[in-house]
């Protein structure tokens, strides 16, 4: 028994409460319910800064607030593909076993590390204590000895070690540089043509954060009204387009609460006006919208109906969307009428139209940038699903246009299973339907490919990937 006395014991460090950070607790609930309930960002996110901004509590959120958890939420969703390379290179066991709250935290911490200009100790200690709040302190260790190594190199150094080289193989490559699937690069690849630089170019444009744009509808709104709004600039093709730079809030902005202006993408404007334009042989009174829900299309074509005494007739097959397309052309300037129709079984008779537009279901390829999570949810075998729908909605439209009447087939994806291959499989059964060169209808507008039909691209003209082909009976 030694002689020397005994050194005290140090005192045990009290435990300290981690801190609650609205900001993080909530981009953490909006990812669970993305993942959970294969729920939309879009349409989480914003009932949850709602909720966030009516506390009136010490920890009131601001507008700097809200930008952050959104940037947090659509930044980490955006480059999931590319943290989950550099997230598995930190780890030692596969990314399927690490509980998915956890994952979600990680990649949080990750976004913030490699995505954003948050100081390295800050993101790494705010995430730890979110991981304390949601996950307990236990994994919080676990989570802060990943993000340690995540924060030993910058995003450049960690995807020279953790992407393929190019020369070996480019898709996978690009795949995990541009945080896209393999099979998506492939797909977009095939549809865009061409090398390199642009296919990069291309899924760049993905990741980016898209402006608002707003359209004025006809007769009840004008380009120039909206233009008075702070932050509000000219759109770049369309005659009804603005976009709120920014950050701005579209629900801020009267035309749009009062419904006379509306959220769309120039690209579903340009569809809808290159239809509008479309010559047709014979009288010009009754237009059809066969797939209208939500009812953006739907409210443009029929206020550029009303133009011109035409009337538009808008069916969408779910009740509760054909009652956002009734509400979207609720004051139009001109008569229409909306149905709950199935588009592939439709009431009204054969040839009962002049123009008609079906902007199909697919897969949202085209719309990556607002839709990020998509990207990940998608299988190469949707196509297969969405294949019979899209060929049976365009045999009814050109089936309900007259002769020498116009249709519009419409998509808001470039995959070439989905634009290309179901017009030409149409053509087939349609021997007295050709393709109309839709390109000059848009006169203004640079790189619309080789035609006859038209193929829009975020990269090249800052719109959602649309797909717009026009084929006019002829017999």
């Amino acid at each position: 028994m030694s002689d020397q006395p005994r050194r005290p014991r140090r005192p045990a460090k009290p435990y300290r409460r981690p801190k609650k950070d609205p900001v993080r607790i909530l981009a953490f609930e909006a990812l669970r319910a993305v993942d959970e309930r294969d729920a939309y960002a879009n349409l989480v996110l914003p009932p949850l800064l709602r909720k966030a901004r009516e506390n009136e509590g010490p920890e009131k959120f601001d507008a700097r607030d809200a930008a952050l958890a959104t940037e947090l939420v659509y930044g980490t969703l955006r480059r999931q593909g590319t943290y989950d390379a550099v997230i598995a290179a930190c780890v030692d066991r596969p990314l399927r076993e690490v509980d998915p709250p956890v994952l979600d935290v990680l990649s949080l911490g990750a976004h913030q590390l490699l995505g954003t200009r948050i100081p390295t100790h800050a993101a790494v200690s705010a995430t730890v204590e979110l991981a304390r709040v949601v996950l307990g302190d236990g994994r919080a260790k676990f989570v802060n000895a990943v993000l340690r190594k995540i924060a030993q190199d910058d995003l450049d150094g960690w995807l020279e070690r953790v992407a393929p080289p190019y020369d070996e193989d480019p898709e996978d490559h690009l795949a995990v540089v541009h945080s896209h699937p393999r099979w998506v690069v492939s797909a977009l690849w095939d549809s865009l043509g061409g090398g390199r630089a642009g296919m990069e170019e291309l899924l760049r444009a993905d990741n980016e954060r898209p402006e608002v744009t707003l359209v004025a509808r006809p007769g009840r709104a004008t380009a120039d009204e909206l233009l008075a709004e702070e932050a509000a600039v000219p759109g770049r093709w369309s005659p009804y387009a603005v976009r709120l730079t920014e950050g701005g809030e579209p629900g801020a902005v009267p035309a749009v609460a009062e419904g006379r202006a509306g959220v769309q993408d120039e690209g579903s404007q340009l569809v809808a006006l290159a239809l509008a334009a479309a010559p047709v042989e014979g009288p010009d009174r009754r237009w059809l919208d066969a797939c209208a829900g939500p009812g953006g299309k739907a409210a443009l074509l029929g206020a550029l109906a009303a133009e011109r005494g035409a009337v538009l007739l808008a069916s969408e097959k779910q009740p509760h969307r054909a009652g956002l397309v009734a509400k979207a052309l609720a004051g139009n300037p001109g008569p229409y009428q909306v149905v709950a129709a199935d588009g592939t079984r439709p009431p009204w008779r054969p040839g009962s139209f002049d123009r008609v537009l079906v902007d199909v279901p697919c897969t949202g390829l085209g719309a990556l940038r607002r839709r990020p999570e998509a990207r990940w949810r998608r299988r190469p075998e949707d196509l297969d699903g969405f294949a019979p729908l899209q060929r049976g909605l365009l045999r009814t439209a050109l089936e309900s246009v007259r002769v020498g009447g116009v249709v519009g087939y419409a998509t808001c994806s470039p995959h070439l299973a989905e634009t290309r291959a179901v017009v030409a499989d149409l053509l087939k059964q349609f021997p007295d339907a050709e393709l109309i060169d839709a390109r000059p209808l848009l006169p203004d507008v640079p790189d619309l490919g080789e035609g006859p039909d038209i193929q829009l691209w975020p990269h090249l003209h800052g719109t959602d990937a649309m797909y717009l082909a026009l084929l006019r009976r002829t017999a």
